[in-house]
């Protein structure tokens, strides 16, 4: 095999549009679906347990949460459990309470989040400055500081 060889290998155009075909990621997709029973997980997993590129599924309906992997579009899978199990689907809000700041503040903290997690206030523009200290926080907070030497001693 030449150099000339080479070169047109690199200068050739592919034959079919299978070659332009991106090829997807391997991914997880984290989705939140009302699941009441046994039955309903039966019928999340049996949607997409035959769905092309799906590697596993994962369902802990304590916490209403599915989990896939494999070589998957997001929306393709959180439209077919739509379609196949009738549910309402969408994205997992939550993240773990250590990653956030102010996991209290009215922007993070739900009620309805499983235990150990807030919503995702990075994800989610509007409720992002909510979860921020304000300037009179820190400062409140900076003033009863164990690392601050001028700090009040009240005892």
């Amino acid at each position: 095999m030449g150099i000339v060889d080479v070169l047109s290998e690199f200068c050739s155009m592919p034959r079919s549009r299978r070659h332009l075909k991106k090829r997807k990621q391997f991914q997880t997709v984290e989705m939140k679906v009302r699941i009441d029973c046994e039955g309903c997980e039966r019928k999340v997993k049996k949607a997409l347990g035959d769905m092309k590129g799906v590697s596993s599924v994962e369902v802990t309906a304590k916490q209403n949460k599915v989990t896939v992997t494999g070589y998957v579009d997001e929306a393709k899978v959180m439209r077919r459990v739509a379609h196949k199990t009738g549910k309402r689907v969408e994205p997992w809000p939550y993240v773990p309470y250590d990653t956030v700041a102010h996991p209290y503040a009215a922007g993070a903290y739900d009620k309805k989040a499983p235990a150990g997690y807030v919503r995702n206030v990075a994800a989610d523009p509007s409720a992002a400055p909510l979860a921020r200290a304000s300037s009179t926080e820190a400062s409140y907070t900076a003033a009863f500081s164990d690392e601050n030497p001028n700090a009040c001693s009240v005892m």
